[in-house]
């Protein structure tokens, strides 16, 4: 079918964005069910969560999309589909894919009611001038209370309650009234197919045999195959080959129009050439203005990734460039580690932006990987100097001798809690050294807590805190706030006297001696004997602020030495006794993978070598 027949005024572009675990897969699985896009051959559950990783931890990380006919009142309608990710981390691929959209189902489960990612993304939105749907879900549960979330609704989003649909994505209730709905609440695209061609490349993806496949939405004109077009940004032309639509499989079309959601092959190969937020347009007749760009993300959270094989170095960098083509907040520069070779300073939106990134070079690329504790961005001020360094590893901060003072990030975080765990979330957040901002109940049961907090403080072990602290209930989100004064200090870790840059730490003065100590006794419990004692140390400048010894592995010299004078034995002793310290001085002490993720995480006495 020719999709580009159908009129503007048929076309929803639309998003489903919600807090993590609302159910937008299985809500977009019921829509693409009702449209006859799947069917008993073809259905499975979350069908646009294409990769492995998603299905198995339950999780959207790529934005998805898929196009399907909706009769209505005997019309045809042409829905274009965005489904988006639920995590905090994933915020900005939510905010590329509301750019190619005229309206959201801001989607809400009926028993939790609205959490931290509801509000972020309802913002979101907003901010992009798009019309809001909102729609109860999981309205099949014993639990529900989808009154409760009208209300939740009304007070906290300021949205007409009565607009809320109501409907569960398990079960298919409702889901034909929410299509109805789409059709007489979100707006159609404009009908600009006489203008010159504008299309925003959204999003992007490499396909060995094809190349680099965009995902673009367009704003005027027209798009043929064929077409010579040029991005605007780069100024760089290429020729259509191939462009259509979206039905979970790619169809290939003639054209696509003014207002369609689409993709187009263009057999692009260098994945650098492609720059997503840019505009495409016709090489003769051109636009002249570009449509708009994204928001950057920047990276907040940092760490180094090595390859187990040197070898593998190569292979690395081809495989961190494929996955920077359609996630534009990763970022990778090379960096040398005395400990662990070759390999990229990594640039990650948060932790699980960073589990997720080593976890699909893993497995896409067979990589075996070693990764190192994450740090953030400090902003170190010089002495003597009107010079301001930014620091993203911690091995690299100058002697403190040429520090005037040191600057972190600080990111102001939203936390949705039943109030009777506030007492301990509260808690928390003080010992993490946050600051208060306010505390707002949302119903008679629910609060707002918004606090700052150091990022630094956040990547250590703070969501597992808050998740026990609140029983799993607490639901969390954060955003970039600003650079504030602290008192911090370099922490190094020696192993055998050696110094290990991979395992150096910037902390709080206050809580350098603490933590010091908890690295070396999880290294304790994580590097293996050796034949001669190995010393690990903690220090600050010159200074060692604690230290634990792994006994030397000793062998028994004297087994087969039965009977006879005793000076025989003694002799085998002074002779091993000389060894032993010969080794010491030219031995090399094997750091286990695991080791490099020490600085993470907090000693519970269990990992003590007995």
């Amino acid at each position: 079918m020719d999709f580009s027949k159908i009129p503007a005024e048929n076309i929803r572009n639309f998003s489903i964005i919600a807090h993590i675990d609302h159910g937008k897969s299985t809500l977009a699985d019921r829509l693409l069910e009702l449209a006859a896009v799947t069917d008993d051959r073809t259905r499975k559950d979350q069908i646009l969560d294409s990769m492995d990783i998603e299905r198995e931890r339950g999780i959207t990380i790529k934005s998805n999309s898929a196009s399907f006919l909706y009769h209505y009142q005997d019309k045809p309608y042409l829905f274009n589909l965005i489904d988006t990710p639920g995590h905090v981390d994933f915020s900005y691929e939510v905010a590329r894919s509301l750019a190619a959209c005229e309206g959201v189902l801001l989607l809400i489960d009926a028993t939790q009611g609205i959490q931290a990612q509801t509000i972020a993304n309802f913002y979101l939105a907003l901010e992009a001038d798009l019309m809001i749907l909102p729609v109860i879900n999981k309205v099949d549960l014993p639990s529900a209370d989808p009154d409760r979330v009208r209300e939740q609704i009304e007070e906290t989003l300021g949205l007409n309650p009565e607009d809320a649909v109501e409907v569960s994505g398990k079960t298919g209730f409702g889901v034909d009234n929410l299509m109805q709905k789409i059709v007489e609440y979100i707006p159609p695209p404009k009908n600009t197919e006489k203008d010159r061609l504008r299309a925003l490349a959204y999003d992007a993806y490499f396909d060995s045999y094809r190349g680099v496949i965009m995902k673009v939405r367009i704003f005027d004109g027209v798009m043929h195959k064929d077409d010579k077009i040029r991005f605007m940004s780069s100024d760089t032309e290429y020729t259509v080959g191939e462009l259509g639509i979206s039905q979970i499989q790619l169809v290939p079309q003639e054209r696509l129009k003014s207002g369609q959601v689409g993709y187009v092959v263009t057999g692009i190969k260098n994945v650098s050439d492609v720059h997503l937020g840019d505009t495409l347009t016709h090489s003769v007749n051109s636009a002249e203005k570009p449509l708009f760009k994204y928001r950057e993300a920047k990276p907040m959270v940092f760490s180094g990734l090595f390859p187990v094989n040197g070898e593998d170095y190569a292979l690395l960098k081809d495989a961190m460039e494929k996955l920077a083509l359609n996630d534009p907040a990763l970022t990778f520069e090379p960096e040398n580690s005395e400990a662990l070779g070759f390999g990229y300073r990594v640039g990650y939106l948060g932790l699980l932006h960073m589990e997720i990134v080593q976890e699909r070079l893993e497995r896409e690329f067979g990589l075996s990987l070693i990764s190192t504790a994450p740090s953030v961005v400090y902003r170190v001020h010089l002495r003597n100097k009107d010079e301001v360094m930014e620091v993203d590893n911690p091995a690299k901060l100058p002697d403190a001798g040429l520090i005037d003072f040191i600057e972190e990030p600080y990111v102001k975080v939203t936390i949705i809690t039943p109030s009777e765990f506030m007492g301990n979330i509260l808690e928390l957040l003080n010992e993490k050294r946050g600051i208060n901002n306010s505390m707002d109940y949302l119903d008679t049961k629910t609060v707002q807590i918004v606090y700052e907090l150091p990022l630094s403080e956040m990547i250590y072990e703070f969501y597992d805190r808050l998740k026990s602290a609140s029983k799993g209930y607490a639901s969390l989100d954060y955003e970039f706030s600003e650079y504030k004064k602290s008192d911090l200090v370099k922490v190094d870790i020696l192993v055998h006297g050696n110094k290990v840059d991979a395992l150096s730490m910037i902390v709080h003065r206050t809580q350098a001696e603490a933590r010091g100590r908890e690295v070396i006794k999880n290294l304790r419990g994580l590097i293996r004997k050796h034949q001669f004692q190995i010393a690990l140390q903690a220090a600050i400048g010159g200074k060692i602020i604690a230290r634990e010894n792994i006994s030397a592995l000793r062998k028994n010299v004297t087994a087969k030495c039965y009977g006879g004078d005793i000076t025989r034995k003694r002799k085998l002793l002074e002779k091993q006794k000389a060894g032993k310290k010969r080794m010491k001085m030219i031995g090399n002490v094997e750091i286990p993978q695991e080791a490099f993720l020490a600085v993470l995480k907090k000693n519970d006495g269990s990992s003590s070598r007995k």
